[in-house]
């Protein structure tokens, strides 16, 4: 059971005593009607299906899952090969690994990497802030901003060694929009190489056969997510993608700020033949990334962040492209799109606002051996950048995979198998708040179901998550904040509690029912027991109701003021105090307070007896708690009096705080 608030210790203890004067406190009527009339708004706030069933803080192995920098971090870069132990991440003037050993305690040592500068304006300037962090043979390509001198060094064997400025492979300032990709030898990027001049955004390629760039009119403003090849059935027809948002051209003040985009250009492009083209992508194109739900008239503009899901047996066009949006409120959207239907808009589409036939070849075609583009059909392209089809979800309602009242910023999927070969998708989106949402995504027939199991607090330090990266190898997250690095385990069984039924409720595709106990199925040696009933998973326990509460007393007595508390395990639920056959108290899913409480302002004789505490889920029903009151002479408690005014009077400026600000979240 969850602790009471301070002023209920009893509520703890088979039998306690609580002093009837209590009843005669100094809390006015006036601030408890106020208090009953926030604690009902908080009710009643919020969109609970859509969010996380149960929060749970991960407290991780002590020395083994979690360690801090030892300072503070404003910026930094994450670095994981799957497999690995190690997590390498770029800060301030130092580069940090950390190993996470199985079943071992962590380590980290530093390598410094100071700024090279002589003299800067001013210390923020004068720091060497790393950025970028990447594979280079066997040693690490390491970037940073080396005091507005973007420069990069290599790390073997644990000497490091100036390859001296690199511009275009790190910022001028770390809060720089910036975006590197690397491809075998060639790089691209969407970092400026000059710090005065040349500030439109571009994207580039810096390293390769010819250094090309986007035409400056193409792109207004943009802010770049993401950036991928794909290697399609034709060597010669690879193409670049990239996704961004940027300014929308369409100024009406009833138009979104931001439009999100994606972005097509062939990686063997070898520039135009004239000198107009001649440095340039000539086969750039860009298509709006449509995410809005027509059934609630909610549109999703602004692209947060992309992650891209291989199709399992290697068929490009079927890559899941997972994109996060959010609106002007901070409600978020997650669309999932196929390259095969983005590849077919580019391929297929008309150009917006061209209204003659297009040239030949069309313009975004690749073309082989290595031909340059006609100078006619860059100058329509360059001109007329965007195609007039828009790329909707995938599925036949083009809708998003859901919404949701949280602001999501960061994604990355899971594709797994269960126990018994269903196929599951997790996503595990990051919040403003420094936490995860674990999102189970299932398919069944032609519509996708989702289930939200649940929010982890991954740090011993509540912070913004700056980077997370997915190991499917090792099975576990990795993220960090500006205070540490912590690993999260995909499976974390040990958090559902309430027996086989509390087990198969929380649908997660990681765990199972197996002798006893909520297990992972990777630890488990043979199947466990699985729901395949994403409605009532709970039926197919072995036992079918699950064990009632056990019965706890106190002793109060006559015209006390006393609260029982129920904690809310389940945000999905409908928690319910009865009291004999009346409910006397109901707490409804997306109840911003996580306990259900039951205030009794008054005891009188009619409410002595036996409260339930009861959570109904579904047709899932199950008793939380069961208390009995039991009258007791209020003189042999006045030794008492004081103590308990100095606890009630702590009781309710903790409650108050809650109750008030329940309603504003979100």
């Amino acid at each position: 059971m969850t602790p009471p608030p301070p002023g209920c210790a009893s509520l703890g203890a088979q039998r306690a005593r609580v002093p009837g004067p209590l009843a005669r406190s100094r809390l006015p009527l006036r601030l408890l009607l106020l208090l009953r009339l926030l604690w009902t708004a908080a009710a009643t706030q919020g969109h609970p299906k859509n969010g996380p069933r149960i929060s749970t803080v991960w407290k991780g192995h002590a020395g083994q899952d979690w360690v801090d920098f030892g300072l503070a971090e404003p910026h930094t870069v994450l670095f994981h090969e799957p497999g690995s132990s190690s997590v390498w991440v770029g800060g301030r003037g130092k580069v940090y690994l950390f190993d996470f050993p199985e079943g071992k305690n962590a380590s980290v040592r530093t390598v410094n990497i100071g700024s090279t500068k002589g003299s800067c304006l001013d210390k923020r300037d004068c720091e060497n802030y790393i950025t970028l962090l990447e594979r280079q043979g066997e040693g690490l390509l390491i970037c940073g901003t080396n005091a507005r001198r973007p420069s990069c060094w290599s790390l073997l064997n644990g000497t490091v060694e100036s390859l001296g400025e690199r511009r275009g492979y790190a910022p001028f300032s770390p809060d720089e929009n910036s975006l590197v990709l690397f491809d075998g030898d060639e790089v691209y990027s969407t970092i400026r190489k000059q710090e005065y001049n040349g500030k439109i955004p571009r994207f580039r390629r810096i390293q390769g056969e010819i250094e090309l760039y986007t035409s400056d009119t193409v792109m207004q403003n943009p802010q770049f997510i993401k950036a991928t090849i794909v290697h399609q059935d034709q060597a010669y027809d690879d193409k670049i993608y990239y996704f961004f948002r940027e300014d929308n051209p369409d100024k009406n003040p009833e138009a979104p700020l931001n439009v999100s985009r994606v972005a097509q250009l062939c990686r063997g492009d070898q520039g135009g033949e004239s000198s107009l083209s001649v440095s340039k992508w000539n086969t750039f194109l860009k298509a709006m990334l449509v995410c809005s739900d027509v059934a609630s008239n909610k549109n999703f503009n602004r692209l947060q962040d992309v992650f891209l899901l291989p199709d399992p047996n290697g068929q490009w066009r079927d890559t899941r492209v997972y994109g996060v949006f959010s609106n002007p409120w901070n409600y978020s959207a997650v669309c999932v799109y196929s390259l095969g239907d983005i590849d077919k808009v580019f391929r297929t589409s008309s150009l917006k606002g061209y209204h003659t036939s297009l040239p030949n070849p069309r313009p975004g075609k690749c073309l082989p051996d290595r031909q340059p583009i006609p100078t006619e059909t860059f100058q329509v392209a360059d001109s007329h950048p965007e195609v007039a089809q828009r790329v909707e979800p995938m599925g036949p309602s083009k809708t998003p995979l859901f919404h949701s009242k949280y602001h999501y910023q960061k994604v990355v999927v899971h594709r797994m198998q269960a126990s018994r070969g269903d196929t599951f998708h997790v996503l595990y989106l990051t919040t403003d708040r420094g936490t995860i949402h674990k999102v189970v995504e299932s398919e069944e027939r032609e519509r996708s179901l989702v289930f939200n199991i649940m929010e982890i607090q991954p740090f011993h330090h509540p912070a913004t998550i700056q980077a997370m990266s997915l190991d499917t190898e090792r099975r576990k997250l990795y993220v960090s904040s500006q205070w540490e690095v912590s690993q999260v385990p995909l499976d974390l069984c040990e958090v559902y509690g309430g027996g086989c039924h509390g087990c198969l409720m929380a649908r997660d595709p990681y765990c199972g029912w197996d002798q006893g106990r909520c297990v992972s199925i990777y630890s488990s040696q043979g199947p466990v027991l699985q729901s395949i009933n994403p409605e009532e998973p709970h039926t197919e326990c072995p036992n079918p109701k699950p064990d009632k509460a056990p019965l706890q007393k106190v002793s109060l007595a006559r015209n006390s003021r006393y609260y029982l508390s129920c904690p809310m395990e389940s945000r999905h639920a409908t928690y319910s105090w009865r009291h004999e056959e009346n409910v006397e108290q109901s707490c409804e899913p997306g109840h911003q307070s996580p306990n259900c409480i039951l205030f009794i302002e008054n005891l009188t004789a009619r409410q002595y007896g036996h409260y339930h505490c009861e959570a109904q889920e579904g047709s899932y029903f199950r008793e939380a708690q069961h208390w009995e009151l039991l009258p007791e002479d209020g003189a042999t408690a006045e030794h008492l009096l004081g103590r308990a005014r100095a606890l009630a009077t702590s009781l309710w400026l903790g409650v108050l705080p809650t109750l008030a600000l329940g309603p504003l979240v979100h």
